[in-house]
């Protein structure tokens, strides 16, 4: 990933073909870097493990091998000028589009094969711990926000060239953010899949930056905020609704989010400060 990174910034500078209303080289350059920090994380996690080291590897390299096979189709695609998911125009296309779908189903299952690895490993740090198995539980529910991308959406004739979209409420192609590329009109559910994966990198992070500060209850809190952010914008996704034009509904449910966060964050800080006066005691 790291070495397609160039190619494809190169492929931006050079190449001024664009594939539903983006640059075709846009598509591989943020899969090439959202892949090569989901896997040093990955690679990083799996040295926490004592018991399962030979299992950890073969689940570490079948997800890296789904993941290169991912990118092969991708940037095979566009070279071809073609779409590389949902596309059903030819039946080269429907093959491609079925071979990236079998990666993903891979990746995700061996996701959920290095999570409960983790799962069952002790960590010196308990809160480090927590952050890492609850990261894995919310980054497989990410990884999953995929298949709901899968599905036909309303509009779509089952024998049409397209099936299935990221866009929830327009066909993909429509305005949208720079740099994401996520819809500004429509709800697009790559947000909740960009989100939900990265809870991986976010949580373990902060808890180890926080070190002897974060306690076990303050990974919960994080990690339940977390979720409920990635929850939300799941959830906006799917009634339509732009991350950057949210309704009073969304707003309020994130209002909710962020005050019960911080009540979390009191407890927790609340609950350590006790625990370390008793032991001054």
């Amino acid at each position: 990933m790291m070495l397609l990174i160039p190619v494809a910034l190169v492929g931006l500078l050079v190449d001024d073909r664009t594939l539903v209303n983006s640059p075709i080289w846009l598509k591989p350059l943020k899969f090439a870097v959202s892949l090569a920090i989901y896997a040093f994380t990955l690679a990083w996690l799996l040295t926490y493990l004592k018991k399962f080291q030979r299992a950890g590897w073969w689940a570490g390299t079948v997800l890296a091998t789904a993941g290169l096979l991912e990118m092969i189709v991708i940037v095979g695609q566009v070279v071809r000028g073609k779409r590389s998911h949902f596309n059903f125009e030819t039946p080269l296309d429907g093959v491609l589009f079925s071979i990236m779908g079998l990666t993903i189903v891979v990746l995700w299952v061996t996701h959920a094969t290095v999570a409960i690895l983790l799962w069952r490993t002790k960590i010196e740090n308990e809160a480090l711990t927590w952050s890492i198995r609850l990261g894995l539980v919310i980054s497989f529910l990410g990884l999953g926000v995929g298949f709901l991308m899968t599905q036909p959406k309303p509009g779509q004739a089952l024998d049409g060239g397209t099936l299935g979209s990221h866009t929830v409420g327009a066909p993909d192609g429509g305005a949208y953010m720079a740099i994401t590329g996520w819809s500004t009109e429509h709800g697009d559910l790559r947000v909740a899949h960009f989100v939900g994966m990265h809870a991986l990198q976010v949580l373990p992070v902060v808890i180890a930056l926080l070190g002897h500060r974060a306690g076990t209850r303050l990974a919960w809190v994080l990690s339940g905020s977390f979720l409920g952010i990635f929850l939300l914008v799941t959830w906006q996704a799917l009634r339509g609704q732009s991350l950057v034009q949210p309704d009073s509904t969304t707003l309020l449910t994130l209002a909710g989010i962020v005050v019960a966060t911080a009540l979390g964050v009191v407890w927790a800080r609340g609950s350590k400060k006790t625990k370390k006066e008793y032991a001054l005691a």
